[in-house]
């Protein structure tokens, strides 16, 4: 195995990340399976960072593109008109906005989450005519410099090199005790013209902070943000590349909340099969931009259009697959709890995005690969690495999310059996 990895290693980047913390050659993947070259089969709890919601090789996504690419379907039409984008937005505008009284416009972004953060922080400023954002504690919303400007993550702002501007940071949710409040010490520094902070053309946020570690606003807090924003003139921008397309037990990560958000960013899941593909949806009122002042060449992914069209209509027609994940929600909540509870560790997250807070990185991280080594691939987020992450795709299968937990729960026994060994007799 070692020589068939040299390549990696004596060719491609240093950047590289994941790959190290799990070496082995993939070939194959199907739904929540991946399997290397050797015919080992790992339970992919990661999901490609959510990017893969519905599984590897949905074969209704997969049979579409494989129908369209050999038709000779447009693949590259930078924002002209095609077929396979008709088709996407009249399913996104029938499926998912009118049913839920929505009114938005769809920018096609650069293929990235970031691409569609730092469309929508220059939207919020043109229409504003102000510069400033207001952003959150453990935020991370990408890494280009608009966005890492954004992002609370030290070590990757530390990656840019040069200053970042333009942002005000403020607490988050929970982020300072349950005690606290932190909206209310928002509405109060922008209210005190002494307060030091200038008038936002921005409040962007996370409903739920994914590399962050799992921090869950509440609907209280969230509803709060948005009067704030209305009250001082600011746009409010929902960042929902992670959390959405159904991560949290609905389309929205906010739906429940009952908030009407001027912006919204999404992308990894958004294409259904990990293709790249990122959007920017935008309240019409606000959408101000002139012919190509906001582009990229790879804007409107068409073999993206395909397989994201298909999803809404196999996954999102009805209430049925809404209600698996939040079932499926309720079973891993109560899982984690019983791993969690005899050590006194939280739980992070909701619906079929959580993890467990086991307090160091350096827990987490040996947490993680007794995992791997047992077949099961996890990650983990949080400031210090401390949350072990649980990303499994929505598709799952009930019985092979059991034996994935399962594996977590005995990697758990095990690393914490090293770290607190029998008394002697």
């Amino acid at each position: 195995m070692t020589s068939r990895l040299t390549a990696f290693d004596t060719v491609e980047s240093e950047v590289r990340s994941y790959c190290r913390a799990f070496p082995v050659l993939f070939e194959r993947a199907t739904n929540a399976t991946l399997t290397t070259e050797d015919g080992r089969d790992y339970t992919d709890f990661l999901a490609g960072c959510s990017s893969l919601n519905y599984g590897h090789n949905d074969p209704d996504m997969k049979a579409a593109l494989v129908d369209y690419i050999t038709s000779d379907g447009v693949t590259h039409g930078l924002d002209m008109h095609t077929d396979a984008k008709r088709a996407f937005l009249e399913a996104f505008r029938d499926i998912i906005l009118k049913p839920r009284g929505m009114e938005y416009r769809l920018q096609f972004t650069g293929p990235t989450g970031a691409n569609a953060v730092e469309a929508a922080l220059k939207l919020a400023r043109k229409v504003t005519g102000r510069t400033n954002v207001i952003a959150f504690t453990n935020g991370f919303h990408g890494v280009t410099a608009g966005a890492l400007a954004a992002t609370g993550n030290g070590y990757h702002r530390g990656g840019n090199g040069a200053p970042l501007n333009g942002v005000t940071r403020l607490p988050f949710d929970g982020y300072l005790g349950p005690d606290v409040d932190t909206s209310e010490i928002l509405d109060k520094m922008l209210s005190d013209p002494s307060g030091g902070i200038d008038a936002p053309a921005a409040i962007l946020v996370e409903p739920v902070q994914g590399e962050g570690g799992l921090n869950a606003a509440s609907a209280a807090w969230m509803r709060k943000i948005e009067r704030i924003a209305r009250d001082h003139g600011a746009l409010l921008i929902v960042d929902d590349i992670q959390a959405g397309c159904g991560r949290t037990g609905t389309f929205f990560s906010f739906e429940e909340f009952g908030i009407e958000p001027d912006i919204i960013t999404m992308a990894k899941s958004l294409s259904g099969m990990g293709l790249p593909f990122a959007m920017t949806l935008l309240k019409p009122e606000h959408d101000i931009w002139q012919p190509a002042e906001h582009n990229g060449t790879f804007r409107g992914n068409n073999h993206a259009f395909v397989t994201a069209r298909v999803a809404l209509e196999k996954f999102w027609q009805d209430e049925s697959f809404a209600l698996s994940v939040r079932q499926k929600g309720d079973l891993l909540q109560s899982r984690l709890t019983a791993i969690a509870e005899p050590y006194g560790w939280g739980l992070r997250g909701r619906g079929m995005f959580r993890g467990i807070d086991v307090e160091t990185g350096e827990r987490a991280s040996a947490i993680c690969k007794h995992c791997f080594e047992n077949g099961l691939i996890i990650e983990t987020s949080g400031a210090h690495d401390e949350v072990v992450k649980i990303l499994a795709p929505l598709t799952i299968p009930t019985a092979q999310f059991e034996a994935g937990l399962n594996i977590l729960a005995e990697a758990v026994q095990t690393v914490m059996g090293r770290e607190m060994p029998a008394a002697a007799e």
